[in-house]
């Protein structure tokens, strides 16, 4: 249980940490936030619970390919936003186009033998 919960708040202060650097230098947060910190993270819990560079592996490629239809975002939300769209019709608009990509790179992969 405290391995649980050293995992979340580790996890949590890096995202509280990028949010209050955001706040007076948004370039440094947007640097903070490209970073993988939460998949290397997720990479390294694993292969402290599991042991298994297979399972290690097969994490790393799927984060691979679900960042790519994530990456459109970060240009339609400050896109939206600076047409005058208001914070939370952008950011659900965004996050549905996100969405629809994730279905798209799924069924494409799928076509070249790649499941995930």
């Amino acid at each position: 249980m405290l391995y649980l919960v050293l995992k979340a708040a580790l996890s949590g202060v890096i995202i509280a940490a990028a949010s209050e650097t955001s706040r007076r230098a948004p370039a440094l947060g947007g640097l903070i936030l490209s970073l993988p910190l939460v998949s290397v993270l997720a990479f390294v819990w694993l292969w402290y619970d599991a042991g298994d560079k297979a399972r290690v592996a097969a994490l790393s490629q799927s984060t691979f390919w679900y960042v790519l239809p994530t990456l459109p975002l970060f240009l339609v939300l400050p896109a939206l936003l600076r047409h005058g769209l208001g914070f939370w019709p952008a950011l659900i608009a965004g996050c549905a186009l996100t969405f629809v990509l994730y279905l798209v790179t799924i069924w494409l992969l799928a076509k070249f033998g790649i499941m995930l």
